[in-house]
């Protein structure tokens, strides 16, 4: 149980290095493990000191990074904490005590303690505290490790945002910067702990991406160098049968973190491996009937005549405390117990009209604890959506959705986050609720159709009609069968979607792309323009040689001839252009801290400015190549007839159906065009204006924004809407 000798904290470590030392404890030196002298600085301190630790560019690039990456993140979670109206009238009371015992490591390894003072009479840690002290708490562990359990809806969230905002008020330019990660996605199976977070970094701030001097790029160095405390919310959310894993990998750093978790699923993994190596724990303690009788009646109008002492919730309150042991009473406080189902009240009752909240001691009406939750949690919803008019900072007439219709389509996101296993819904793998082989049909069945489309409208402008029909109806089926088998091997036959693109395309004043890359995507180009266009040309004889009204072996020869020499033009403009496309790529802005729309139009932006660049290179390239190759290939193939207009037409429609199917099979913004603004609202899954109606539920309160993402306001909220759409649907199949 993590009884080793504790690493010592400092630089490479991953140890919290702005850990107050608690009185009358030593602190380590940071190379040797051993007590320190006395005004000696420790940890990241002493790299202010240039006589021990002489500053690097690197450092001091970090140390900029972070500033910026601090700011970033304490603007976000300001931002969430009022939309989550936390401060509406004050935070609701979120206490805690220490943790079970057998759920915290030894004192020893928690307080750091050299070896053989781990023998001393050194006891527990005093960790008591409530939402304002929880930075002056975490900041008594030498250690740097604290695990924070509590029931559903208890306040982690909570917590956990107030000591992101309230540790970056005080950290210093050498403390690490607290970034919160919904740890529930996280597979540790299938990449570790550091790349994760490197990787979670870059998803929420695509500008670190950019490389660090020495190779790796910043969110990775700021991990390494120590620079990002991680606050891991929802332990508990990991995906069945990682629990353990998950354990046994943070237990393999040294990080500093702060993770919250239900007990239930964290004493089951403790007890499968180990605890958490150095970390303290805590449990939050339920909401009493003195905080409900405080904050209640303050989120309520007052009485007729401006009583402030008697409101709508008073006869419940005296209700709760008069006959503590009635039914109905006693089933009402033990759902108000807790943060969330105090806050769904609130708004069911104090932010609805003509709703009295005294019927919620109803016993005939709920049966129990269980049922009052769930009409808690039903009618929440249905109070976010109704109709009423409201004031916008925008000015814009907030969009009015169907109460039903919008509970039928956050029912089919809950069930889909459900089914993924992952509290995070990502506007890019929308799509991921298809199975592999339906994706790919989808995917294939919508570019085969805009191609051919395009590829028969700009062609009347060359060819007859008749001509051009069987011709875009063959190039689409073939482009849809290119589709098939680039998106399979790429993205569904992987079991993994297309990430958005943390690159923007930019002509001057970009830094400079590595040779490596560009070679990849050249030799990728390569490699799919002759695929494609040995298919296309064979494609192109045969109907040719059917059009004219020959015989099977002149349009077999037909497609001989014309799939080489396609072949051809398409290997040389696909390797260039993408090629180039490669080379005009700049990371994105260091400060780019992102929201789920934003990076919905960044992506849209960077796909168009890709499509921009495609059009005229692979056109110019497959036009001019053609006619160039006319002579090369004649000498080898014969006579060839090609014109003028043959040249400009192939440059033409080449250009257009490569960038449009690149665009919707290999791009996170054509995944969503494909899935979320076709596929899924022609089903009746999703409505037509996906992101707004994503952003009216946010504004509502249903959603919230983590970084790049939504999640559910709750779990237990997500949870609630999944199990009624399967209900749902399970009844319509009767």
């Amino acid at each position: 149980m993590g009884t080793g000798q504790p690493a010592p904290a400092g630089p490479g470590t991953g140890q919290p290095v702005s850990a107050e030392w608690p009185a009358g404890q030593p602190t380590v030196e940071p190379a040797t493990g051993r007590p320190a002298p006395a005004g000696r600085a420790t940890g990241l301190s002493a790299l202010a000191e240039p006589a021990t630790q002489p500053p690097s560019p690197l450092r001091d690039t970090l140390a900029d990074v972070a500033e910026q990456l601090a700011h970033a993140v304490a603007a976000r979670w300001q931002r969430e904490e009022e939309q989550r109206q936390v401060h509406d009238p004050y935070p609701l009371p979120v206490r805690w005590r220490a943790g079970a015992e057998e759920l915290t490591d030894h004192w020893a390894n928690i307080r750091r303690l050299p070896a053989g003072e781990a023998r001393g009479t050194h006891g527990p840690l005093d960790l008591g505290g409530r939402l304002g002290d929880v930075v002056d708490v975490y900041r008594r562990i030498p250690s740097g490790r604290l695990v924070v359990l509590g029931r559903p809806g208890s306040g982690k969230s909570i917590l956990t945002t107030r000591f992101v905002l309230d540790h970056i008020v005080s950290r210093t330019r050498t403390d690490p910067v607290p970034v919160i990660f919904s740890i529930g996605g996280w597979d540790p199976t299938a990449i570790t702990f550091r790349d994760w977070l490197a990787a979670q970094l870059v998803r929420d701030h695509p500008g670190l991406a950019a490389p660090a001097p020495g190779g790796p790029s910043l969110a990775a160095a700021l991990v390494e160098d120590g620079r990002v405390l991680p606050v891991l919310d929802g332990f508990d959310e990991i995906a069945g049968g990682l629990h353990r894993p998950a354990l046994e990998a943070l237990n393999a750093t040294t990080l500093p973190l702060l993770l919250t978790s239900r007990p239930a699923e964290y004493a089951t993994a403790v007890s499968e491996t180990d605890v958490l190596t150095s970390a303290a724990a805590v449990e939050l303690t339920d909401l009493t009937l003195d905080d409900l009788a405080d904050y209640l009646p303050r989120t309520t109008r007052k009485a007729r005549g401006g009583d402030a002492a008697t409101t709508a919730w008073h006869p419940v309150l005296s209700a709760l405390r008069e006959r503590p042991r009635g039914r109905g009473a006693e089933q009402l406080a033990a759902v108000l117990t807790t943060p969330l189902m105090v806050t769904l009240a609130r708004a069911v009752y104090s932010d609805t009209p003509g709703r009295d909240p005294a019927s919620l001691l109803d016993t005939h009406r709920f049966g129990g604890p269980g049922e009052l939750e769930d009409h808690l949690l039903d009618n929440f919803t249905a109070t976010a959506y109704r109709l009423r008019p409201e004031h916008r900072p925008d000015s814009a007439a907030r969009r009015d959705f169907d109460p039903e219709r919008a509970q039928y389509w956050l029912g089919y996101l809950a069930h889909h986050l459900t089914r993924l296993d992952t509290p995070d819904l990502e506007w890019w793998r929308l799509g991921s609720g298809l199975r592999g082989p339906a994706r790919t049909l989808v995917t294939a069945l919508v570019t085969c159709l805009v191609v051919g489309v395009v590829d028969c409208v700009v062609g009347t402008l060359f060819d007859p009609l008749r001509f051009q029909i069987a011709e875009g109806l063959t190039t689409g089926f073939l482009s849809g069968l290119i589709c098939v088998i680039a998106y399979w091997l790429l993205v569904a036959g992987r079991n993994t979607t297309v990430a958005p693109s943390g690159v923007r395309m930019k002509v001057f004043g970009r830094t400079g792309t590595p040779v490596r890359r560009v070679g990849a995507r050249t030799a990728l180009g390569l490699l799919c323009g002759l695929v494609f266009g040995l298919g296309y040309g064979f494609e192109h004889g045969v109907l040719k040689g059917l059009f004219w009204g020959t015989g099977p072996l002149s349009m077999l020869w037909f497609g001989l001839y014309d799939a080489v020499f396609f072949g051809f033009v398409f290997t040389l403009g696909g390797g260039a252009t993408l090629g180039l496309l490669a080379s005009l790529e700049s990371p994105l802005d260091i400060r780019s801290a992102v929201n789920p729309v934003g990076l919905l139009r960044t992506n849209r932006r960077t796909v168009i400015a890709q499509c921009l660049v495609w059009v005229p290179a692979f056109g110019l390239l497959a036009g001019v190549g053609s006619a160039l190759a006319v002579p090369l290939l004649s000498m080898v193939l014969g006579p060839l007839t090609w014109g003028l207009d043959s040249s400009v037409k192939l440059g033409v429609i080449s250009a257009l159906g490569g960038a449009l199917g690149y665009a919707l099979a290999l791009t996170a913004w054509g995944q969503w065009v494909v899935f979320s603004r076709i596929w899924l609202p022609l089903t009746g899954r999703l409505p037509w204006a996906v992101v707004a109606f994503l952003e009216d539920a946010y504004q509502r309160g249903v959603l919230r924004q983590a970084g790049a993402v939504y999640q559910f306001r709750h779990a237990r909220l997500q949870d609630h809407l999944a199990r009624t759409y399967r209900a749902r649907g399970a009844a319509s199949t009767r």
